[in-house]
C-alpha cells in the first residue's frame, strides 16, 4: 500500500515530486520521502507523517536538481518506523542510488536469510532492502543490468523507481500487479503510481508502463525494454474496488466508472425493496451511484465522513474504543429516519466496522438496513502489497454470508459475485486481473517464510 512518483528533466523536480506525492497520499499515510539528483550527487529527506507535514520550503530547497523520486508508505512488510521510510538512498561501488517500491516480494524472507549468511547487514525491516543488496553484488556492467539481475531473483509484486546521479529507471513486474504510468511535462518525463498525480501537475498521460517493462530515462532521452520472461497479466482488482483514487485511470480504465459498474451489477444480482441508497464514504460512493441508477431507488447522503481523522487517533481510555467509527462517520438522520436503507460499501474485512455502521444507521432511525458489498467476500490475505489481515482475522474465511449478516445486525447482506466483479471490470474471462483475495488463487508461489 504505497505510492511512487518520479520526474526527470525539470528544474523544480523535488517541488513537483512533493505535489505528486500529495495526489498519491491515499496510497500511504505513514511516511513520505524524496530523493533528488543534481547530476553529480543525491540528496534525500524522509520522515514519518503526511506529505504536508513532512515537507516544507526549506526541506525542498535542500533537494536541488532536475531529477527526483518520491514515496508515500503504508507498511505491508516491515514495521512503522522511519528506518523503513522510502526512498532508500545508498552509496555502493557503482556510485549512488535510491529506490522506491510499491508492492511486496513473496520470497523476501528467504532472500534476506541468504544475503545475511553471505555477510549482508540490513538497516531496515522492509523487503525492498533485498534489492539494494542484490544490486550491490551484481557483476553486470550497466546499472540497468544490475537492476534486472537483482529483480530476477525476487518474486512477487513491484512497481519500482530507481534514481542514480544520471538516470531514472522504472520497472514493473511481469504480472503487473501494481499500477504505474508514464507522462510528460514539457521536456520532462514523469512516472507515477496513478494518473491523478499527473493531473495535479498538469502533465500529459502518455501510456501505462507495461508489465515486465523497464524504462530508462537520462540525458539521451527515454529507452524501453522487456528484459524479463513474459507472464500472463494479473493486475490487482482491489485497486479498482477500493485502493486507487476514483479520479484516476488505472490499468487503462476509469476507476470511477468501473466502480459505478460494480454497483450496477450488484443491483442486478441482489435487488432489494428499499426507499434510499446510501454509501459508506468515500470508497463506496461510486458503487452506490451505480446501484441507485440500476435499481431505480434514489441515492442520497446518509453518512458524512470527517476529513480530519486519519488512520489512527488518540483516545483517552480503552473503554471508549467504540467511538472510533463515530469520529470518522456521522449519520444524516433526515435521510434515514423511518426509511428502508440500502448501504453500499466496498468490502468487509473483519466485520467490526460494518457492525458499528449498521447499528449507527438503526440508531439514527432507519427502519431496515440492507448491506450490499461491491466486491466478493474477502476470504484470503493479499501477499502482493495490500495490507490485509491474516486469514484467521478475515470474517468471510470462517463465516457464511448469513452468519456475517447476523453479526453485523443487517436485515440482509449480499456481495457482488466474483464473475460479476470481473465482468464489470471488463474482464469477462477473469484472466486479466488478480483476484486472489477473493478466490484464493495466487498467481505466484508463496515462498516467503
Amino acid at each position: 500500500m504505497c505510492g511512487v512518483f518520479g520526474i526527470f528533466g525539470h528544474e523544480e523536480a523535488s517541488h513537483l515530486t512533493y505535489l505528486g506525492l500529495h495526489a498519491l497520499q491515499h496510497r500511504g499515510q505513514e511516511s513520505g520521502g524524496i530523493v533528488a539528483s543534481n547530476g553529480t550527487t543525491l540528496a534525500s529527506f524522509r520522515a514519518m507523517g503526511l506529505v504536508a507535514d513532512v515537507f516544507n520550503e526549506p526541506v525542498l530547497d535542500g533537494l536541488p536538481g532536475k531529477a527526483a523520486i518520491g514515496h508515500v508508505r503504508y507498511s505491508t512488510a516491515g514495521g512503522s518506523h522511519v528506518r523503513n521510510a522510502q526512498p532508500y538512498q545508498v552509496s555502493f561501488m557503482g556510485g549512488q542510488m535510491a529506490v522506491a517500491h510499491n508492492g511486496n516480494f513473496v520470497n523476501a524472507d528467504h532472500m534476506r536469510r541468504e544475503l545475511e549468511a553471505q555477510g549482508a547487514i540490513f538497516q531496515s525491516d522492509s523487503d525492498t532492502e533485498n534489492v539494494i543488496h542484490l544490486i550491490a553484488r551484481s557483476k553486470a556492467a550497466a546499472f540497468e543490468g544490475k537492476v534486472v539481475e537483482a529483480l530476477g531473483r525476487l518474486d512477487g509484486a513491484y512497481s519500482m523507481l530507481f534514481l542514480t546521479e544520471k538516470k531514472l529507471v522504472a520497472v514493473r513486474d511481469t504480472i503487473g500487479f501494481r499500477p504505474l504510468v508514464l507522462g510528460r511535462l514539457k521536456n520532462a518525463y514523469v512516472i507515477a503510481s496513478e494518473t491523478t498525480a499527473l493531473n495535479l501537475i498538469e502533465a500529459e498521460l502518455l501510456r501505462e508502463i507495461e508489465p515486465g517493462e523497464m524504462v530508462v530515462i537520462d540525458e539521451d532521452g527515454l529507452r524501453s525494454s522487456f528484459p524479463f520472461a513474459r507472464k500472463p497479466p494479473g493486475r490487482c482488482i482491489f485497486e479498482m474496488v477500493y485502493f486507487a483514487r476514483p479520479d484516476s485511470q488505472v490499468f487503462g480504465q476509469s476507476v470511477y466508472q468501473t466502480r459505478k459498474q460494480f454497483g450496477r451489477q450488484l443491483a442486478k444480482e441482489h435487488p432489494v425493496a428499499a426507499d434510499v441508497v446510501i454509501a459508506v464514504p468515500d470508497s463506496g460512493v461510486a458503487a452506490a451511484v451505480g446501484f441507485a441508477e440500476a435499481s431505480g431507488i434514489p441515492f442520497d447522503v446518509g453518512l458524512i465522513r470527517s476529513h480530519y481523522v486519519g488512520r489512527t487517533f488518540i483516545e483517552p481510555q480503552q473503554s471508549i474504543r467504540h467511538f472510533g467509527v463515530k469520529l470518522k462517520l456521522a449519520p444524516v438522520e433526515s435521510t434515514l429516519r423511518d426509511k428502508r436503507v440500502v448501504v453500499i460499501d466496498d468490502s468487509i474485512v473483519r466485520g467490526t466496522t460494518s457492525r458499528k455502521i449498521v447499528k449507527m444507521l438503526k440508531g439514527a432511525g432507519a427502519k431496515e438496513v440492507h448491506l450490499r458489498i461491491s466486491s466478493p467476500p474477502t476470504a484470503w490475505p493479499c501477499f502482493y502489497g495490500i495490507d490485509t489481515p491474516s486469514r484467521q482475522e478475515l470474517i468471510a474465511a470462517s463465516h457464511t454470508v448469513d452468519e456475517i449478516a447476523k453479526y453485523v445486525t443487517a436485515d440482509s447482506l449480499a456481495y457482488l459475485s466474483l464473475g460479476g466483479l470481473h465482468a464489470a471490470a471488463k474482464d469477462p474471462e477473469g484472466t486479466t486481473y488478480c483476484s486472489a483475495c477473493f478466490s484464493g488463487k495466487y498467481l505466484t508461489p508463496l515462498a516467503n517464510g
